[in-house]
């Protein structure tokens, strides 16, 4: 199975089975010892609301997938129709520099999270 199938599988199952309702997803261990949420608490229930077309409470839940979600969607789409673009910018992605903004971005996230929660 290629990727995007396991992708798109991923995603029916997303689709058709709350993240809330069933047991089978997986759960937060950083939430689960401290009772803090991390940048990623409420992504698979925001994914599972985007599916859904409900925009609004996806962002409500976790704001960086309907963000996120498009970014990833441009990039593949640009590997789909120019590879060597694609290659470039995952070079890009590589670099020290846009590491560092990344985890600053996501620690900046998690404080704005916790202190307006």
């Amino acid at each position: 199975m290629t990727g995007a199938g396991i992708c798109a599988a991923a995603m029916l199952v997303l689709y058709f089975f709350a993240p809330e309702e069933h047991r089978f997803y997986p759960r937060c261990l950083f939430y689960s010892f401290t009772g803090i949420q991390c940048p990623g608490c409420g992504g698979l229930r925001a994914m599972h609301r985007m599916l859904h077309g409900e925009f609004a409470t996806a962002w409500h839940l976790n704001p960086l997938v309907p963000i996120l979600v498009p970014a990833t969607a441009l990039w593949c789409g640009l590997y789909a129709v120019k590879r060597e673009w694609a290659d470039r910018s995952r070079e890009l992605l590589r670099q020290p520099a846009f590491l560092w903004t990344l985890l600053a971005a996501a620690v900046l996230f998690t404080l704005a999270r916790w202190l307006l929660a």
